[in-house]
C-alpha cells in the first residue's frame, strides 16, 4: 500500500483517514496540490502535522508562519486558528 494512492490529483487539497487507535488517537493523510490551501480552521485537540513530501507553509492567527520540508513538523494548539499552503504538491500526515 501506498499513501499517495489514497488521494485523487483532481482536488486541490485531499483528507483521507488513515488510521484510527483503539483509544481515539487518528491519523489523516493530507494531499495539497502546488497553490492549494487547506482554509483557516481550528481543531479541538492538539495535533502533529508532519510533512512527508514535497512543500508545506503552516500558518496561524498568533503569527507562526513556518516552511516545512520532508521530515520536519510542527505542533498545532487547540483553538488557534491555522491553515497550510501547498508551496509545491505535498503530502502530509496530521496525527490527533
Amino acid at each position: 500500500m501506498n499513501i499517495k494512492t489514497l488521494h485523487s490529483e483532481e482536488k486541490e487539497v485531499s483528507a483521507k483517514p488513515l488510521f484510527k487507535g483503539s483509544e481515539g488517537g487518528n491519523t489523516t493523510s493530507l494531499r495539497i496540490s502546488k497553490g492549494g490551501q487547506l482554509k483557516a480552521h481550528t481543531t479541538k485537540v492538539p495535533a502533529l502535522l508532519i510533512c512527508m513530501e514535497g512543500q508545506a507553509q503552516f500558518g496561524n492567527e498568533l503569527g507562526i508562519l513556518t516552511d516545512l520540508f520532508p521530515g520536519d513538523y510542527v505542533l498545532i494548539d487547540p483553538l488557534v486558528v491555522h491553515y497550510v499552503n501547498g508551496i509545491s504538491d505535498c503530502q502530509l500526515l496530521l496525527l490527533k
